[in-house]
């Protein structure tokens, strides 16, 4: 059964950016610019965090805005073609949770796969693959 990455406890948050810096290392880099997750303060320690990544959606507004294909629907989630894309970044703007990051030395969209590995990273189990149903 297809599996889908789910925030499923964001009050756990402590921005330590482990799983930003696991999704990095993907493209064997050490930093946070082609993490396809991000981690946003609503207010610091006092009020929490939010994750932003990509929800799954059944049917993906950033796949739907890419004039040239670049962005196709997978089973679970979204699978960009960089070399398709032409860099216009209308998959940015119609992302309604804004989680399509970019990458800004290539000029390509970064978009979380659900391949699991920045929840295997979270030390306070904020974030977690889940089964998805079928179809």
């Amino acid at each position: 059964m297809p599996k889908r990455l789910a925030v499923v406890d964001s009050g756990r948050c402590v921005d330590c950016l482990l799983c930003a810096l696991a999704c990095s290392r993907r493209f064997g880099e050490g930093g946070l610019a082609r993490s396809a997750i991000a981690v946003r303060s609503v207010g610091g320690v006092e009020h929490g965090f939010v994750v932003i990544v990509c929800r799954a959606c059944p049917d993906p507004p950033c796949a739907a805005s890419c004039p040239v294909g670049a962005i196709t629907k997978a089973p679970v989630g979204v699978r960009v073609q960089p070399d398709r894309c032409i860099g216009c970044r209308t998959c940015v703007l119609s992302c309604p949770f804004g989680a399509v990051h970019w990458d800004e030395e290539n000029g390509k969209p970064v978009i979380c796969v659900h391949c699991g590995l920045c929840a295997s990273f979270c030390p306070h189990g904020v974030i977690a693959l889940e089964e998805v149903g079928g179809g």
